[in-house]
């Protein structure tokens, strides 16, 4: 695990300061927060540029889609 430094406004670190778990007799675990906190952020970029992928290649294939859906369903509908 690597140390780095950060730059944090005051009232981002108040805020913060209220919402990190406290241990019994240690010092708030704020590391433990932020790291979630970005891991959290990391995972949801990922999901939404994955989303963004998908979305592009049905706009680039939506036709063709369209045409095997609706050839499923008439071939469904025989059964």
């Amino acid at each position: 695990m690597k140390t780095i430094a950060i730059t944090i406004d005051d009232s981002t670190l108040e805020r913060l300061e209220r919402v990190a778990p406290k241990r019994r007799g240690q010092r708030r675990n704020r590391s433990a927060l932020i790291r979630r906190a970005v891991q959290e952020y990391i995972a949801r970029l990922e999901r939404q540029t994955q989303e963004e992928r998908e979305l592009a290649i049905y706009r680039r294939h939506y036709r063709m889609l369209n045409r095997q859906a609706a050839a499923l369903i008439r071939e469904q509908a025989k059964l």
